[in-house]
């Protein structure tokens, strides 16, 4: 074989080979978690911005970074309507708030435009993100991601240094069938699970009665059939929903609510296995 011929064959190899990603931190931050829930509708932004004050209140300074290219709800959780500013044009300052650093496309665009975009433009807009926002001495970043198993999922998989994910579902056997397939995609891409919540649960009524609404047990049982830690159960209760649409998340507004102090035993559990 000629050295020619040998040539032609290795270059054949390497295109053939399977691409290798390089796994880049995200500046400024010691820890990026990803809140991640395969099906939409389950209360992941909500649990996102609470369990984010709850790491706060912790004494970890936090970041928050809205990755829904296509539906960013930061801006009204966090009441924010200020635009993210850049000194030189490229870097971006987050939007600071309740001592917590903030990222959103919609700190980018006005809040009624549609972004009309495909996979290449959104993944652009993430390495902006990612790559190019000046966060400052976090101890971690809470990055909530849409819903689905999509390129941004895969963007944050395979291109970004991820610490650690955790799924939120409601019990409804519907939404437990998503989650199964976003297990399957953080194990395949070795992002480690540190565990699922179960959102919206239940339902305490006036009567003092509890009504699981969306079904009992099954984001449980999905999480020991998988061998992931269950990290616990959230309420649907009318005050998390009063505080986000005043722009002031619960476990920041009222740190001794009876929710709050639930967001509170999970961030604990976080913190423990990650943080120390």
């Amino acid at each position: 074989m000629t050295d020619k011929i040998r040539e032609e064959d290795q270059l054949i190899k390497e295109k053939l080979a399977p691409k290798q990603f390089i796994k880049k931190p995200i500046n400024g931050t010691k820890y990026t978690l990803l809140i991640s829930s395969a099906k939409g509708g389950v209360g992941k932004s909500t649990f996102s911005i609470n369990i984010a004050f709850a790491l706060q209140n912790l004494g970890l300074k936090i970041g928050i970074l809205d990755a829904d290219v296509y539906g960013p709800s930061l801006p009204k959780l966090m009441g924010l309507k200020e635009k993210a500013q850049s000194k030189d044009g490229k870097a971006l300052i987050p939007v600071e708030k309740y001592n917590a650093q903030c990222m959103s496309m919609g700190f980018l665009v006005e809040e009624t435009t549609p972004m009309i975009w495909r996979g290449p433009m959104v993944i652009s807009a993430l390495k902006t993100m990612t790559e190019k926002v000046l966060w400052k001495d976090l101890d971690v970043i809470i990055i909530d991601m849409p819903p689905g198993t999509g390129d941004t999922q895969l963007t944050f998989a395979q291109q970004v240094k991820v610490d650690g994910a955790i799924i939120v579902s409601t019990p409804q056997d519907l939404a437990l069938l998503d989650v199964k397939r976003g297990i399957e995609m953080f194990d395949k891409t070795g992002v480690k699970i540190i565990g699922l919540i179960d959102n919206m649960s239940f339902f305490k009524g006036d009567d003092g009665k509890i009504y699981n609404i969306f079904g009992e047990g099954g984001v449980e049982k999905t999480a020991n059939d998988y061998k992931k830690e269950f990290l616990g159960k959230i309420p649907l209760h009318a005050d998390i929903r009063d505080a986000t649409d005043k722009g002031d998340p619960l476990t920041h507004s009222n740190p001794t609510h009876e929710v709050s102090l639930i967001f509170n035993d999970i961030a604990k559990k976080i913190k423990a296995s990650n943080f120390e």
